[in-house]
């Protein structure tokens, strides 16, 4: 787990959340005068939404913009600068911090695009920026970003056409997002829904400020409930990491819609961990270690807010359903399904409890009420029965098509009733308008598509406490260091790798490395045998490797043609031998892997093993190090490991073992100065009583 501070001291935390939220005198660098053109918005709708404090124009052509005096520079400007909003082209905003600089402003929101985004020559022009406000002492929001909005005070430091509307709601929510554009979409469809913001941050390329250092910010705003993240990429991984820690603390849930779900790795791996490990299961690793709800719908990412809001996260992901239309509930059903969330029926207790007021229900999973007894005393007793009840982690009530026309009846229904501490999410429809205001300004989460619905509650129910961090012990650490010092440079051979990590408490099959067909063997047959190479690291796709070996005579055989495919297939490999151990049985393979992410730092995987690897869909991916109890979740969360869990009559695999190796190669990540960047074991082979790895890669940093 990569630790982080946040990088603000504490005594200047509040000057800055001042400075970006709530300045007293904002610059606006580059306003027009011409009401039809960008640069003129921010100007208009600071006034529009009720900003009281000083606005500065900055434009050398006008001494008068929009009724406020306009000043030819920063410099020139004649008050104390809080926040600078900066629209000049990218080639003069040098200039323009520079001028921030000098000025002592304290924060800096750069609108202007044609930097990082746009390729190398614009990366150095931003690092340059980057590097000039650091020694003056001035904060970037930004570039390339829309602004930022504070709706309690009037402060919207934005060209976002979204503030010509004439209000803003305001709430609880807060939002950072990654999008310019999809600022303006969030707060229109959540607004539509009578939800309230109280933060909103464009943060563009974060070239200074990111999204881990706002989160960490709205942490202590009082005015801040929830805060959602609408993420394209990681790029201060381990301070929002941090940040969300202390969130999670703060009882303020963060929730996240990160893009990206279908791509592929982001970086060629030389071990079958980095094809598997691809950007979103890093991701997910991500949002699980550290107490973050992952959404996957747009709707979802603020219709969730109100579902999760003073509660914490589920003991299991069970999920009771009651409906007044079948059809509408099978569709929020069959998603929860697809999800693997458990849809429960009620208890014995549950039918005898409503039986006693008259009330009949059955077993059935679905608790389907005919329209007819659907009148509110019978329906809220029921639900009154289970949110009450610990037989579910969160309740879904589905209304029938009356919610679009009766607010009344959804009222008497819902609102009437006595409810348990549960999660509730009531699916109303798409056009249930007054329905959907009515619930929210009761404090109950409504929605109004089934995917929205079931994405909010099996966002819920995937929800976990941060995972905790691990520091290993300081024996652990030497010898691990000790081991890592001995081991060499670049990827090592498999008998390198192997004599790594059994020095860091790994149990490896016994093994001899022959140099001619001739050589002696001093193991028992049958064996296998292997080419032994760092420049081949896949043995069997390079025909590197024969299985079930049964004498002397055999192997010399087997010697001699794999010598001879090796140096046809690669003749500019280095070849160390041929790598020999007696064959190992077991009760299933698998796959242990370790890499170093660019964006969140270290992981570990475990899935299925051997050749099957790649083909067997289902692993399991967390941050680094992880604890025994996090490796034992991890097997139990892979589908394709049951053959070791003791599926059906099979014997169980000795899992406790097998815990304690994906222990052990997570501890890689507290190698000095991060330099094991990959490691793997596959397979290795999980017996009833212990485990043996068979195989293995590392990659060792060259410098």
């Amino acid at each position: 787990m990569v630790k982080s501070e946040s990088p603000e001291a504490a005594p200047d935390r509040a000057a800055l959340a001042h400075a970006l939220f709530a300045p007293r005198t904002i610059a606006l660098v580059g306003a027009s005068a011409d009401q039809a053109k960008l640069a003129s918005r921010p100007q208009r709708v600071l006034r529009k939404h009720g900003y009281r404090g000083a606005i500065v124009p900055i434009n050398p052509a006008r001494s008068e913009i929009l009724g406020e005096r306009s000043y030819p520079a920063l410099t020139a400007a004649p008050v104390q600068i809080d926040h600078a909003f900066v629209m000049v082209p990218a080639t003069a905003v040098a200039d323009v911090i520079a001028d921030c600089c000098a000025a002592r402003v304290r924060v800096a929101t750069i609108f202007t695009a044609g930097f990082a985004e746009t390729g190398e020559e614009g990366r150095r022009r931003q690092d340059a920026m980057v590097a000039m406000a650091k020694r003056g002492g001035v904060r970037l929001v930004g570039p390339n970003c829309l602004g930022i909005i504070n709706v309690s005070g009037g402060v919207t430091i934005s060209a976002n056409a979204v503030l010509e509307q004439e209000t803003l709601l305001r709430g609880g929510l807060s939002v950072i997002s990654q999008s310019g554009s999809m600022l303006g979409g969030i707060i229109t469809r959540a607004q539509e829904r009578g939800l309230g913001f109280s933060k909103l941050v464009s943060v563009g390329n974060e070239c200074d400020i990111g999204v881990g250092e706002l989160v960490d910010l709205l942490v202590d705003d009082p005015d801040t409930r929830v805060i959602l993240l609408f993420l394209e990429a990681f790029r201060d991984a381990p301070v929002l990491g941090a940040a969300a820690r202390r969130a999670f603390e703060a009882g303020k849930p963060v929730i996240a819609l990160k893009l990206g779900r279908s791509m592929v790795g982001r970086e060629i791996a030389t071990t079958h961990t980095g094809a598997l490990a691809g950007a979103d299961d890093v991701a997910e690793a991500f949002f699980r270690a550290n107490g973050i709800i992952r959404v996957e719908i747009f709707e979802a990412l603020f219709e969730a807010a109100q579902l999760v809001l003073g509660h914490r996260p589920p003991k299991a992901r069970r999920v009771a359903v009651l409906t007044v239309s079948g059809g509408a509930a099978a569709m929020v059903i069959d998603r929860l399904g697809i999800a693997g969330v458990d849809v429960v029926p009620p208890t014995p207790q549950i039918i005898s409890n409503l039986a006693a007021k008259n009330i009949p229900i059955t077993d059935a999973t679905l608790t389907d009420l005919p329209m007819g007894r659907a009148e509110g005393g019978i329906y809220g007793s029921i639900l009154e029965e289970l949110t009450a009840s610990d037989h579910c982690d969160a309740v879904v009530a589905v209304q029938g098509s009356t919610a679009a026309y009766s607010a009344e009846s959804v009222r008497e229904r819902v609102l009437a009733a006595p409810r348990g501490d549960k999660p509730l999410a009531v699916f109303l429809g798409p056009r249930a308008g007054e329905s959907l205001r009515v619930l929210q300004e009761g404090g109950v989460a409504a929605f109004r598509t089934p995917e929205a619905c079931a994405d909010a509650v099996r966002a819920y129910c995937d929800w976990r406490a941060p995972q905790p961090l691990i520091s290993g012990e300081p024996q652990q650490i030497v010898a691990l260091d000790r081991a890592v010092a001995a081991a060499g440079r670049g990827t090592l051979s498999e008998r390198a790798a192997a004599t790594l990590l059994s020095r860091i408490g790994v149990p490896f099959v016994p093994s001899q490395v022959i140099r001619s067909a001739q050589e002696p063997v001093h193991l028992p047959f049958p064996v296998a045998a292997k080419i032994l190479s760092a420049d081949i690291p896949h043995k069997t796709e390079a025909g590197g490797v024969a299985l079930d070996i049964e004498d002397a005579s055999a192997l010399a055989a087997a010697f001699d043609a794999m010598l001879a495919r090796i140096r046809l297939a690669h003749p500019e490999a280095r070849i160390e031998g041929v790598l020999v151990q007696p064959m190992q049985r077991g009760l299933g393979e698998v796959i242990v892997g370790f890499r170093r992410d660019r964006d969140v730092g270290p992981v570990v995987m475990v899935g299925v093993g051997g050749i099957l690897a790649e083909v067997c869909a289902g692993h399991a991916v967390r941050l680094a190090p992880v604890s025994l109890d996090s490796a034992l979740e991890m097997i139990e969360s892979v589908p394709g490991l049951a053959v070791v869990r003791g599926y059906r009559n099979r014997p169980a695999g000795d899992l406790v073992s097998l815990a304690r190796v994906i222990h052990l190669m997570s501890l890689l990540a507290l190698a000095d100065d991060g330099i094991v960047r990959e490691a793997e074991i596959n397979p290795l082979i999980v017996r009833s009583d212990g485990v043996v790895a068979v195989d293995a890669l590392v990659r060792i940093a060259e410098h």
